[in-house]
């Protein structure tokens, strides 16, 4: 996956689809306008994905299914950017870059329907180390091979902590993932019903049962190799050793809950628990819209920041808000309390 930029997917190409009808809490999450998860991943995984499923109602979400079952119309991921180049023309941007994580590259662009992004792309310059989240792109290029991309709704440099995290809730998903798969893999009449009958997500449970209906099982050395490098990573002072060849690999992976290379927190800086950290958000939301409109969302990052949520977590926080009903985007600017 360290191929030249000139293999990035944003060259002329026709979508690529497998259908599959729509769920019920993709229904319903449409009819309430809520905000998609947006799933961490490695770039790997993202990369592998060949399976979409198509919207059967109008104003319904696409989703692509990646092999080890996510279900995803949204993606958070961070990575280093390497490379960016603006392929548009001085009255229409077009801005072209590669983000490189543990495992390999994502591919991010935005043009003029992605106003905000496109903005913030324009400031940006390579190398730096960099956090998206926004809709996922599948295309069948004309050579016939799949690319995936991300279209940010918003991209923003992060420090090194930052993106350590990152990495960490990556590791987790993803190891969490492979062994859900594996699961499923092990149960010849595995249902999504089943599947959620033992703890696994009724998302994630209908993207592994559509991925084992449409492809192969997944070979679990590709993503415990993501896994290591990550681990590599965060950790270079040991010896991370999964044994990936040959075989399924461990039945557990050791993660760390912290510990791992990156810039201390000032002291007297207390992370704060989940519970009150959306505590916090809803204070700034109160606090932040003065005339109506909702808490703009640049002003927002930087308060919350200087209280010691960082722009990934706040992003995990309003959506979790979003979620239950207790926040909502007027548009992507601005994030308003109900």
């Amino acid at each position: 996956m360290n191929g030249g930029f000139e293999d990035n997917p944003f060259s002329l190409g026709t979508e690529m689809a497998r259908h599959s009808p729509a769920s019920p809490q993709a229904d319903a999450r449409a009819r309430s306008g809520a905000r998609e998860t947006a799933w961490r991943l490695f770039s790997t995984e993202f990369n592998g994905t060949r399976l979409e499923i198509k919207p059967t109602a109008e104003k319904m979400p696409s989703y692509v299914v990646t092999p080890l079952g996510a279900k995803m119309n949204r993606v958070l991921v961070a990575g280093v950017l390497t490379e960016i180049e603006d392929r548009g023309s001085e009255d229409e941007h077009m801005w072209v870059c590669r983000v490189q994580d543990p495992s390999g590259n994502f591919y991010v662009n935005a043009g003029r329907f992605q106003p905000e992004a496109s903005a913030a792309m324009a400031s940006l310059s390579a190398p730096c180390i960099v956090a998206a989240v926004g809709k996922v792109r599948l295309f069948r290029r004309e050579d016939g091979n799949v690319s995936m991309s991300v279209r940010p709704e918003r991209i923003m440099e992060i420090d090194e902590k930052t993106y350590s995290e990152w990495i960490l809730d990556t590791v987790k998903s993803t190891w969490a993932r492979l062994k859900n798969m594996r699961r499923a893999c092990r149960m010849p009449d595995a249902t999504v019903d089943t599947l959620v009958s033992m703890g696994v997500g009724p998302a994630e449970a209908e993207g592994i049962i559509f991925a084992l209906d449409n492809d192969e099982p997944p070979a679990s050395d590709v993503y415990l190799r993501s896994i290591q490098n990550a681990l590599r990573k965060l950790l270079p002072d040991e010896e991370i050793d999964l044994g990936i060849p040959g075989g399924d690999g461990p039945d557990e992976v050791y993660i760390p809950s912290g510990g791992f290379s990156a810039p201390e927190q000032p002291k007297g800086e207390q992370h704060l628990g989940k519970a009150a950290s959306e505590d916090v958000v809803l204070h700034l939301l109160e606090e932040l819209d003065v005339d109506g409109k909702g808490a703009p969302r640049d002003e927002l990052e930087r308060r919350a920041e200087s209280l010691g949520i960082s722009s990934i977590e706040l992003e995990e926080i309003s959506s979790a808000l979003m979620d239950k009903g207790l926040a909502y985007e007027p548009n992507l600017r601005y994030l308003k309390r109900i």
